[in-house]
């Protein structure tokens, strides 16, 4: 069942961890986009889709997925230190950028003070052929749904 409610999955929250940070303390640059990923997995979680629907696995039999969706671009933008303890608000503001592929831009914030900022832009391809092709259904409807909710300020 679909969750139709987006800020039950379009806003999330993390906690800094002393193995998120480096040497001073502050959260490590490379861990910006595993946070960026996790938090869209569980934002497709969330939503009510299946793990094993989105992405491509031969684990369960019948379950198997026929369009992988590779990371074709990414960058990051640091504002703020984020320190151990610190409580993140999460913000997760999907685009479709055409019909085969999407961007997933992820806002860190703390205390309202926007932290870091993460793109990730996938796109879909035939994992046979290796081919583009278009985003699977359940793609499009999380991005159709994701719409819904305008209180939501990509920055």
């Amino acid at each position: 069942m679909l969750n139709r409610d987006p800020k039950d999955w379009l806003v999330l929250k993390r906690t800094v961890r002393f193995g998120d940070t480096d040497a001073a303390g502050v959260m490590h640059f490379h861990n910006l986009f595993r946070w960026c990923h996790e938090s869209w997995e569980e934002s497709l979680e969330s939503y009510g889709l299946v793990a094993l629907e989105v992405f491509p696995s031969s684990l369960r039999e019948g379950l198997e997925t026929k369009i992988a969706l590779p990371i074709v671009r990414c960058d990051a933008e640091f504002r703020m230190p984020a320190k151990v303890g610190d409580q993140l608000l999460v913000e997760i503001v999907p685009r479709k950028v055409d019909s085969n592929s999407f961007q997933v831009k992820t806002i860190f914030k703390s205390d309202n003070n926007c932290v870091a900022i993460g793109n990730i832009q996938h796109v879909a391809i035939d994992v046979l052929t290796r081919q583009r092709c278009l985003l699977p259904d359940a793609i499009e409807l999380w991005l159709e749904a994701s719409l819904l909710d305008s209180d939501i300020q990509s920055i």
